[in-house]
C-alpha cells in the first residue's frame, strides 16, 4: 500500500512539472459530418474524398504546418445552429464557424457576428477576389460578414440515354426547353416515347424543392420577391404561371409523384426518369454511377443549369461561409484566425472537388477546376447565381412555409391563387415577429 501511495504521489509530482501548452488556441466549429476514423490523422488533402474528408484533412494539414497554433475542432450535427445559439447565449462562442450564407442575416441582424473586413485584409484576402454570387452571399448591410467557401444551387441532372430515346438530344447535348410551352411539349414527347416521367421530383418532406424552382424563375424575371424586410410578394401573375406549370406536369403524370429525396435519387440512378432537378452536391455520386459499367446511368449523365424558361439566365443559389461570432479575442487569436482563413482560401480548389462551385475567381478560372467532371457546364452559375436580399431573415423557416403551400398547389390540394395568398400571409406573419 505504501509503495502504491508513493507511486501515485510521484506521478502527480511529475505531472505538475510537465510543460504547459502555451500555444494560442482557436476553436473551429463545423458541420459536414464526422470521419475521424478514416481521416483523423491524414494530411493528404489530394487523396481525401467527400466534404468531411476534404475539410478534415485540410485542417489537419494546417495544424501540421502551423505548430504554434492549437486548433480545436467541434463537429456539430447539421446544421449546428441551435448549438451555436446556445454557445453565444452562454458567452462562449467558437472562433470560426461554418454557416450557410442564407443564415448569416439571422445572426448579423442581432449583432452576433463580427464584420470580417479587417480579418480578411489581415489574411490577404480582398472582396474583389470573390465571384459575384459568393460576394453577394456574405455582404450584409454593406459589410462583409463571412469568407465565402463555395456556391451551391440546383441543377438539372439529366439521363442522356433516355433523352436520346425521346428524341431530345442534339449529338451529345440534351435539347432543353426555352419556354413553359416547350417544356410541356418535351415532357409529353418524353413520356410518349419512353413510358417514363420527364421529371423526377422530391416533393415529399422537401419544401425547399418547389421553393428553389419558384425563386429561380422569379429572379429570372426580375420579380421583387421581398419588397422589404417584413413582406413577401408571391400572389403575382409571374408566380401563378410558374406554379401552374408544375401543377400541369403533376396532373398529367409527366413527373414522379409522392417521392421524398431518397426515393427520387433512387429513381434517377435506376433510370426511371429523364431529369432530376437537385443540388450541385449530387454531381459526385451521380458521376460515380455514370462511370460504373452496368449501372443505368453508365455513360449517360450530364448536368446543366436550370433552362431559361422566362426572362434571363438565372439561378437561385446559396453557399457556405466561414463566420466569426462576436467575442473578445486577443491579437494573437485574431492573427491565428487570419492565418487559417488564408490557408483555407489558398486551398479552395480541393473543396470544389465535392461538387460545389468555388467562391474565388482565381479557382473558377483554373484549368484544374474546369477539368473536373461537368464543372465547365455549370461554371456560369458563379455569375448568374442570385440570393434573396441581405435584409431577409429566417430564410429557412420561410422556405418551409412557402414549400408547404406550393406542394398543396402543385398536387391539386389547393387552388394556386389560394396557396400563394396563404403563403404570403404566413410569411408576413412570421416576419412581423422578428424583433
Amino acid at each position: 500500500m505504501r509503495r502504491l501511495i508513493l507511486a501515485i504521489a510521484g506521478a502527480l509530482l511529475l505531472g505538475s512539472c510537465a510543460p504547459r501548452d502555451t500555444r494560442v488556441e482557436i476553436v473551429v466549429q463545423r458541420f459536414f459530418g464526422e470521419c475521424g476514423a478514416v481521416y483523423g490523422h491524414s494530411t493528404d488533402v489530394a487523396a481525401a474524398d467527400t466534404e468531411c474528408g476534404i475539410l478534415t484533412t485540410l485542417i489537419n494539414r494546417f495544424q501540421a504546418e502551423n505548430p504554434d497554433i492549437r486548433v480545436k475542432v467541434n463537429v456539430v450535427a447539421w446544421p449546428g445552429y441551435p448549438q451555436l445559439s446556445a454557445q453565444i447565449a452562454a458567452g462562449d462562442p467558437p472562433d470560426l464557424v461554418t454557416m450557410h450564407q442564407s443564415t448569416i442575416s439571422d445572426y448579423q441582424g442581432r449583432g452576433l457576428l463580427e464584420p470580417m473586413d479587417g480579418l480578411l485584409a489581415e489574411a490577404g484576402i480582398q472582396p474583389a477576389q470573390f465571384t459575384d454570387a459568393a460576394r453577394a452571399g456574405v455582404v450584409k448591410a454593406g459589410r462583409i460578414y463571412g469568407m465565402p467557401w463555395d456556391t451551391i444551387g440546383r441543377l438539372w441532372h439529366i439521363n442522356t440515354r433516355l433523352m436520346a430515346q425521346a428524341g431530345l438530344m442534339d449529338g451529345d447535348r440534351p435539347i432543353l426547353p426555352h419556354s413553359p410551352a416547350e417544356l410541356l411539349a418535351q415532357a409529353r414527347q418524353f413520356r410518349a416515347r419512353t413510358g417514363k416521367p420527364y421529371l423526377i421530383q422530391a416533393q415529399v418532406n422537401a419544401p425547399d424543392y418547389h421553393v428553389a424552382n419558384l425563386y429561380t424563375w422569379l429572379i429570372a424575371q426580375n420579380a421583387v420577391i421581398f419588397p422589404d424586410a417584413r413582406h413577401v410578394r408571391l400572389n403575382t401573375p409571374e408566380a401563378r404561371e410558374i406554379v401552374t406549370l408544375f401543377r400541369t406536369l403533376n396532373a398529367e403524370g409527366l413527373t414522379t409523384r409522392n417521392q421524398d429525396f431518397p426515393a427520387a435519387t433512387a429513381s434517377f440512378t435506376n433510370g426511371d426518369g429523364g431529369i432530376f432537378p437537385t443540388g450541385t452536391w449530387m454531381i459526385g455520386p451521380y458521376d460515380k454511377e455514370a462511370t460504373t459499367s452496368g449501372h443505368p446511368l453508365y455513360r449517360a449523365y450530364v448536368v446543366r443549369p436550370f433552362p431559361r424558361l422566362w426572362g434571363h439566365e438565372a439561378a437561385f443559389v446559396d453557399g457556405h461561409a466561414w463566420v466569426v461570432p462576436g467575442a473578445e479575442r486577443s491579437p494573437a487569436e485574431r492573427r491565428a484566425i487570419a492565418r487559417l482563413l488564408h490557408f483555407l482560401a489558398a486551398h479552395e480548389f480541393e473543396w470544389t472537388r465535392t461538387g460545389q462551385l468555388p467562391s474565388f475567381r482565381a479557382v473558377l478560372a483554373m484549368p484544374r477546376f474546369r477539368a473536373l467532371p461537368h464543372r465547365a457546364d455549370i461554371a456560369q452559375m458563379a455569375a448568374t447565381g442570385a440570393q434573396l436580399p441581405d435584409y431577409v431573415q429566417r430564410q429557412s423557416a420561410i422556405q418551409g412555409l412557402i414549400g408547404e403551400e406550393l406542394e398543396a398547389a402543385v398536387t391539386g390540394a389547393k387552388p394556386v391563387d389560394r396557396a400563394l395568398a396563404d403563403a404570403e400571409r404566413r410569411v408576413d406573419e412570421l416576419l412581423a415577429q422578428i424583433m
